[in-house]
């Protein structure tokens, strides 16, 4: 029988190693976002074609503050000396509304560090963006049927960069705006920030649908205090990481309707970015993870999905085409200079400015529990019950970091994936419920700490 001493003492003896450890992540972290800025300065020096001033950021060196500084820094100090409290008890429904406010305040405010017009409104209205292109919509049907026409470059007709380097989807929600008298800069950065924000929301609730509630309390201030949200203020990616977590919550909560329009969003979203098709392996730990039910819903969120390919498709769009000419144009431009052998590590660090220094302890420690469940269902020749076992806390944050680790190693993803990533990033911090809890406070205060040095440093673009 242990002594009483030994009950004691053991835990401090277990949270003492996993401490240093957390430190040790950190500091890999560190010396990779120095070795990235470094090695991305000299490169710059010699005229290597990074197209990235700040890599491994595609930004500009420019201190600055702006009148969104004493807002951004308002909320940070809420969320850290009262929110993080109040996540713990809270009613569940007051604490989504409280953190999707919250969110948006965060990322509205560090937008308006660079002030309402370059900072929101111009963003989305500059030569390389959706925005251009709207105007020139007169006729969805045929825009549907001819857009991979005009994927390639350098023809009179050719599509702006991030148009071209998309399926159709993300324009037809800028069309549809304008369409109902909401067009403009100013309504489409705000409705990424709006949409964007509700991240806040779906990744708890889809946290709280598999089965860790405490997990979900525990993630929305990470979720709401997002290094990320530097980029969701505002860029199209806040739009579709918000149409991607929607879609996977639905897919988690119960009922095969939810299921459906789960799929409805997913589908949809593989027409917003084709590097969304990485998304099935989240639905996948989605499917496998719910209580009950999975086969259900997977035929249901499957035919939400079919009937988006299918609707695309009739209308003149058809995605692999798209695919293969998207790679085509990819490689007309910076891509065919952007150095391979930098970015696909440097990629890294910047996603690590994005999703912040609390990502890299938490995946460590859900690496580790994860290995302990799938040693322990090899043995009982179990594997889909260890991965339930570990929870969604731990399978969901590895999901991501195995797509991230796809599209990195593609080469079809070099630089600007601060923000391209963000889909992936938030997922990513599901893990940070796995921090210890006197700690979580310390490594929320890292991720504003970031958000806020970015955003006062450089000039984002995106």
């Amino acid at each position: 029988m242990a002594s009483a001493t030994t009950l004691t003492t053991a835990p401090r003896r277990t949270a003492k190693p996993r401490h240093r450890a957390d430190l040790a992540v950190l500091a890999v972290e560190v010396a990779l976002l120095t070795a990235a800025a470094g090695v991305g300065f000299m490169l710059n020096a010699r005229g290597a074609g990074l197209y990235a001033d700040a890599a491994p950021l595609y930004a500009t060196w420019q201190p600055h503050v702006g009148w969104g500084t004493p807002a951004a820094l308002l909320v940070a100090v809420t969320v850290l000396w009262w929110g993080v409290r109040w996540a713990r008890t809270a009613r569940w429904g007051a604490l989504l509304t409280a953190g999707w406010l919250a969110s948006v305040a965060w990322t509205l405010s560090l937008a308006l560090v660079d002030g309402w017009s370059a900072g929101l409104t111009e963003r989305l209205t500059v030569q390389a963006e959706y925005l251009t292109e709207v105007p020139g919509v007169s006729d969805v049907p045929a825009m549907l049927a001819g857009f991979t026409d005009r994927i390639l470059d350098f023809r009179p007709d050719s599509w702006s960069t991030h148009t071209s380097g998309h399926p159709p989807g993300a324009l037809l929600l800028f069309v549809g705006l304008d369409r109902v008298g909401l067009g403009g800069g100013t309504v489409a950065g705000l409705a990424c920030v709006l949409v964007g924000a509700t991240v806040a929301v779906s990744v708890p609730v889809t946290l709280r649908a598999l089965g860790a509630p405490d997990a979900a309390r525990a993630v929305l201030p990470f979720l709401v205090l997002l290094p990320g949200a530097v980029w969701m203020g505002a860029s199209a990616d806040a739009m579709f990481a918000g149409v991607v977590a929607a879609g996977l919550a639905l897919l988690a909560v119960r009922g095969p309707a939810a299921a459906a329009l789960g799929g409805v969003l997913l589908g949809f979203a593989l027409y917003l970015s084709y590097g969304f098709v990485l998304v099935g392996l989240l639905a996948l730990a989605v499917l496998v993870l719910r209580p009950a039910a999975r086969l259900r819903a997977l035929l249901a969120g499957g035919a939400g999905v079919v009937a988006v390919a299918v609707a695309f498709s009739l209308a003149g769009f058809h995605w692999w085409e798209g695919y293969r000419l998207v790679v085509e144009r990819y490689y007309q431009g910076w891509a065919a200079e952007r150095p391979y052998a930098y970015w696909v590590w440097a990629n890294l660090a910047a996603l690590l400015l994005s999703a912040g220094p609390a990502v890299g302890p938490a995946l460590c420690r859900a690496m580790v529990a994860a290995t302990g469940r799938a040693r322990a269902g090899w043995r009982r020749a179990a594997l889909a019950t260890a991965v339930r076992d570990a929870g969604p806390a731990v399978v969901l944050p590895l999901a991501a970091a195995v797509a991230v680790l796809g599209a990195d190693l593609s080469g079809l993803s070099k630089a600007e994936v601060e923000r391209i990533w963000l889909p992936f990033a938030v997922w990513l911090l599901a893990a940070a419920a796995l921090l210890p809890a006197g700690a979580r406070r310390w490594w929320l205060a890292g991720q504003a700490v970031t958000a806020l040095a970015v955003n006062h440093l450089l000039w984002t673009v995106s």
